[in-house]
């Protein structure tokens, strides 16, 4: 982790224990520089970073084509539960961004999650490797470069690639999320939603897709067609419209992800015996051919802390950071009630202790109404080759707080490794936009070795315990179960009236008489009571309650 400057930029302070610096003399710096150049816009800027409390280190100040290394750039630990984003054209620095913040709030323990879209994360919990570029940067923003690696745990979605496989069952899933990977519309979703409440109030627990498959091939059936007709009911075009995109959706590999055991989302909240946050990343390069799949898998990850989680209020450090990679994906042809969703969760996990970054190329990316939530700003450049990379450039600086820059120049002038930053200070006002070079992170900068990142993986104490899929009982087997025993009632009972049939016609050639008239009340009470009357039967005191929902449609009650 980055600690504060040397003594060749004094007055900037020691780093702490916490791996953030504490900055109480950063004001005495500015005024070292002396009155005029502390009168200047520079000196403004730097003063608005001055932080009194613990800080993260982010690098120095950019003015007038010049690095400033007395002048540092921060980020108050206790800000970073107001969310953020980090934004920039590709190949200028995003994920080294992402390391530097991650493995500083580690130091300062707090745990942190990474998606690691393209593998490249990974080597966060192996030490840097010095070299000549690494040297030159720690050199212009006054960087004690030491090489440093965090303490991680590495997860895959069901197996697919390295890592411990995370798992959700659908149930937990929800008909929200579920939905949006599924890409159906907004009358398909609502049947969808009606499919899940019906599987709740019943106590048919939606383990994997299969189960799903089940309870809608049901509702849509001759014997289990009326039990929705009273809540507006299920067309047979859209259940098969959802069963066809189940259908292809297992097509993709997606029946790895959905079963048990089902990942404990409280798993990502784990500090070390030293205090240091553990850094969880789930390495995605197997599945990142299916964005949406993952982007919502990712979301899906969030509601359920949200869910879990409780009130803590304002703290002095976040009990996680949420760095939500590839932000876009999750927006894109998404409907109207997932980003409400979306909003809300945003809005309110802050006061549930998790700050949540979004990492995409640029902010208009993300909803207006997600990004009014952003408090803390990390832009990188920004291209302007075309007419549509313009608007976007000038929609961007229109974003910022007033600036002494030109940000619309800047912006496509900075390199790899700048960036124009402007946070939340501690008293939760916006601080000066700044130009900034940016700390090289002291972690590994590229993927770790295939052998290392396997024996990590294998050496977790969670491996043990998700590893293994579990297929237990659930809807598919007890509604197969349940139709397989209707069934050979029917037959019973079918064999039984035709020897009943066989009798009276026997005895009617004996007595004369015509053939009495037949009892159906044995037949009529098989055929009538049909699938569904025995599968509530058996389920309905399993249960006894409706399983509770989150805004995000996500289970509440813990499986």
């Amino acid at each position: 982790m980055s600690e504060s400057t040397d003594a060749t930029a004094a007055g900037t302070g020691k780093a702490d224990k916490a791996g953030v610096t504490d900055r109480a003399d950063a004001v005495d710096a500015v005024d070292a520089a002396g009155p005029a150049d502390a009168a200047g816009p520079a000196g403004r800027i730097a003063a608005g970073y001055a932080f009194t409390g613990p800080a993260l280190d982010l690098g120095a100040l950019l003015w007038d084509g010049a690095c400033l290394p007395d002048r540092q750039i921060r980020i108050p630990l206790a800000m970073l539960n107001r969310h953020g984003l980090v934004a920039g054209a590709t190949g200028t620095g995003k994920t080294k961004t992402l390391q530097l913040i991650a493995e500083q709030l580690s130091a300062g323990g707090v745990p942190v999650f990474l998606a690691d879209i393209k593998g490249d994360v990974s080597g966060i919990t192996a030490p840097g490797v010095p070299g000549e570029r690494t040297d030159q940067r720690a050199r212009d923003v006054a960087q004690s470069w030491q090489p440093t690696g965090c303490p991680g745990e590495f997860y895959s979605l069901g197996g697919i690639g390295p890592g411990i496989p995370v798992r959700s069952t659908v149930t937990a899933f929800g008909p929200v999320l579920l939905s949006k990977v599924l890409q159906l519309n907004r009358t398909q979703e609502q049947s969808l939603g009606l499919i899940f409440h019906y599987a709740d109030t019943k106590g048919l627990e939606l383990i994997d897709l299969k189960d799903l498959r089940a309870v809608v091939a049901f509702l849509v059936s001759d014997e289990g067609k009326a039990e929705l007709k009273g809540i507006g009911g299920l067309s047979t075009v859209t259940a098969g419209v959802i069963l066809r995109a189940l259908t292809a959706f297992e097509a993709q590999g997606a029946t790895e992800f959905f079963g048990e055991p089902e990942f404990d989302t409280s798993e990502l909240l784990r500090t070390t015996a030293d205090g240091r946050g553990v850094v969880s990343v789930l390495e995605l390069p197997a599945v990142q051919d299916k964005p949406q799949l993952f982007s919502t898998f990712l979301m899906w990850l969030l509601a359920d802390l949200y869910t879990d989680l409780p009130e803590v209020g304002d703290l002095d450090r976040p009990k996680l950071v949420f760095f939500f990679d590839e932000a876009h994906l999750l927006f894109s042809g998404a409907s109207k009630a997932f980003l409400e969703s979306v909003t809300q969760t945003v809005r309110l996990i802050r006061s549930k202790g998790v700050g949540v970054f979004f990492v995409t190329q640029t902010p208009k990316d993300v909803p207006a109404d997600v990004l009014a939530q952003l408090g803390n700003r990390v832009q990188h450049a920004l291209r302007a080759f075309t007419p549509d990379d313009a608007k976007a450039l000038k929609a961007t600086v229109k974003t910022f707080p007033h600036s002494a820059y030109d940000l619309e120049e800047l912006l496509t002038a900075l390199g790899t490794g700048e960036a124009v930053v402007t946070v939340l200070s501690e008293n939760g006002a916006p601080t000066p936009v700044a130009a900034t070079r940016l700390r090289a992170p002291q972690s590994l900068m590229g993927p770790l070795p295939a052998a290392d990142l396997d024996r990590a993986v294998k050496s977790s104490p969670l491996w043990s315990r998700y590893a293994e899929p579990v297929d237990r009982e659930s809807a598919y087997e007890r509604i197969s179960a349940e139709q397989a025993a209707a069934e050979a009632r029917a037959e019973a009972a079918a064999a039984e009236a035709e020897a009943g049939k066989q009798a009276s016609k026997a005895a009617a050639r004996g007595t004369g008489r015509g053939a009495p008239k037949e009892d159906p009340s044995l037949v009529e009470q098989v055929v009538g009571s049909g699938l569904f009357r025995s599968l509530a039967r058996s389920i309905g005191t399993q249960l006894g309650r409706e399983i509770s929902r989150s805004v995000f449609g996500t289970a509440r009650r813990r499986r």
